[in-house]
């Protein structure tokens, strides 16, 4: 392979003298819906503990900007909750690209850069993909929507793949009309047995009870609704051309193993030339991400 070839398809990145970036790469990781960049907190002190570079980004409207309506906090007001106006209405996919792209390209001064995202953070890493394909040396989809033949997330939903997904027990934390307040929003403090049944079913699967409660307690309640709407597909001439791992969560009831395969055999069939690398792990939706298998995969990852 040339290094011209090598520079167009982004597998090895370039410095400006033309030979191959060899600087120890940076791994960005992108946060699911309902989240923000401490769901990565445990990986990322693994790697470094390893010696390794990586960031998590906080999406628009999350982390440091997550917003708290008042009916939210304790004693809640349920019927407030239902109605209380929130400012990620007006934030959409192009906000959450435009985030990431300027952390890829701080990183991508420092060296070559792995792009990371889990669950929705999948439809994020795509877009990158679509929008700046030079700048990244990878991107990795832990057990998250990788859209390829269809348009976006909700149209994957549907789909025979999806039929064993548990998303719907989620719906019992759903407080509000999202085409109301324009965001998907969840009382994940709720004390109705139905939603820490749900959650521990459909995202944590063996967890014990207070994993899942330290789990309801790192959740936001609001999320863009727009997401799982937006134009997701990666596309061939740009996306196609990175290197991509699939992390596959077996154990994963939210987005069912059989929907992670089609993603995969949907995302090779568009680029025959650049099939996926495939892993798997023992794990339900939210990992643990320090899982020690998740670990080694990044690791490999790094020193490639």
């Amino acid at each position: 392979m040339t290094a011209n070839h090598e520079a167009e398809t982004g597998s090895t990145p370039l410095t400006s003298d033309h030979h191959p970036d060899r600087r120890p790469p940076t791994l960005v990781l992108v946060h699911g819906t309902n989240s923000s960049s401490s769901w990565a907190s445990g990986l990322m002190r693994e790697l470094t503990l390893r010696g390794h570079r990586s960031v998590a980004v906080d999406l628009p409207g999350h982390g440091d900007e997550a917003f708290y309506p008042r009916a939210y906090q304790a004693p809640q007001d349920l019927q407030a909750l239902a109605t209380e106006p929130s400012p990620l209405a007006k934030i959409t996919i192009d906000d959450y690209v435009e985030r990431v792209v300027d952390v890829v390209r701080r990183a991508r001064r420092h060296g070559p850069v792995i792009l990371a995202g889990a669950s929705q953070g999948g439809v994020t890493v795509s877009r990158v993909g679509n929008a700046i394909p030079d700048l990244l040396d990878r991107v990795v989809y832990l057990a998250a929507y990788c859209c390829v033949d269809l348009p976006n997330l909700a149209a994957y939903l549907t789909t025979p793949e999806n039929a064993e997904s548990l998303l719907p027990l989620v719906e019992a934390a759903k407080v509000a009309d999202p085409a109301l307040l324009g965001v998907n929003r969840l009382n994940w403090r709720s004390a109705d047995p139905a939603v820490f049944h749900a959650v521990k079913q459909c995202l944590a699967g063996d967890f014990t009870d207070e994993a899942v409660s330290r789990l309801l307690n790192m959740l936001e309640p609001d999320e863009t609704a727009t997401i799982p709407i937006a134009e997701a597909r990666g596309e061939a001439h740009t996306w196609g051309r990175i290197p991509r791992t699939y992390v596959r969560f077996t154990l994963d009831r939210l987005i069912p193993p059989a929907l992670q395969d089609r993603f995969i055999a949907e995302a090779d069939r568009l680029t025959p030339d650049n099939p996926t690398d495939v892993r798997s792990v023992a794990a339900p939706h939210v990992g643990p991400f320090d899982h020690p298998d998740l670990v080694e995969i990044f690791t490999d990852l790094l020193t490639r």
